[in-house]
């Protein structure tokens, strides 16, 4: 299925992915346009092909069964051939897909990932799913460069592991229900009935990482979500747990690649596809959920 901006609707994508009929064949690549309205949510579905998912204005989340990635409007999300996955848009996003032919995704990771977006790769994302028609080796051309520029600097550290213990799940549970009052290692190790030395090693365990850095990238995930809502730099330190703004801002930063100032300005701002190609703002009024 080749989607253009002339796509009739999100919802028939999604039908079309549900069925597993993304794509088609080996060899040929196709992109798409769309705008997503907040908390749309597609439904577990998996690819043929391996696709990049950018958001050009909002937040996108790739869900798995083996966590969260989230991809604010300075990444890539990258989803391989066969890993079954699911999208939520936050806040209104402006959602962009590209197939990947096998060459070109047999660069990049076997497992799913966050990748920057440098301005050139936006760019090419953005040219390759305005839905102008271009030749095969002028789209393939923007591809490479997409591809080269994802893979010339590391993965970004925007993933929240999923738990599988139940212990783990449970901490999960209760840091996610009040962000605003972080929880330490001791007495969230308290809450589940085990010693905070036991709860550490679970964590690092089966997340790769600390519990503190674990939360810390759940807390940064929030931050993105509210920021994307229009939510103030300072109430959203507040809702997610710093106690200061200006720790909010270090800590966050590192993390997205931008201050969480200039993250919600960019998010509150027109889409790049519409200074790209101002034309197609009516006609992407039709492909609204």
């Amino acid at each position: 299925m080749s989607v253009s901006r002339h796509t009739p609707g999100w919802t028939a994508l999604l039908e079309s992915e549900a069925r597993g009929q993304d794509g088609g064949h080996a060899g040929s690549a196709t992109a798409g346009a769309f705008l997503v309205e907040h908390a749309a949510v597609t439904p577990d579905h998996a690819h043929r092909q391996g696709h990049l998912v950018h958001a050009a204005s909002g937040v996108l989340s790739l869900i798995t069964e083996h966590g969260t990635w989230i991809a604010p409007a300075n990444r890539l999300a990258w989803v391989p051939a066969g890993f079954v996955h699911r999208h939520r848009a936050h806040g209104r996003t402006d959602m962009r897909i590209v197939y990947l032919t096998d060459p070109l995704a047999a660069e990049l990771p076997e497992r799913p990932a966050v990748l920057v977006a440098s301005p050139l790769a936006r760019e090419a994302v953005l040219a390759a799913t305005a839905g102008r028609p271009r030749s095969a080796a002028a789209r393939a051309h923007l591809l490479r460069v997409v591809v080269d520029e994802a893979t010339a600097v590391p993965e970004q550290p925007l993933h929240l592991p999923e738990p599988r213990d139940r212990r783990l799940r449970a901490v999960a549970r209760l840091v996610d229900a009040d962000l605003s009052a972080p929880m330490s290692l001791e007495d969230a190790a308290a809450a589940v009935g085990v010693g905070a030395r036991t709860l550490s090693r679970l964590f690092r365990a089966e997340t790769g990482m600390g519990y503190r850095q674990w939360r810390l990238q759940l807390r940064v995930h929030r931050a993105l979500v509210l920021l994307a809502g229009g939510a103030r730099v300072t109430d959203t330190a507040a809702a997610c747990g710093w106690a200061t703004t200006s720790q909010f801002i270090e800590q966050f930063t590192p993390l997205v690649g931008m201050t969480p100032g200039r993250y919600r300005a960019a998010g509150a701002s027109t889409s790049v596809l519409d200074a790209y190609e101002p034309e197609i703002g009516a006609s992407r009024r039709d492909r609204r959920l």
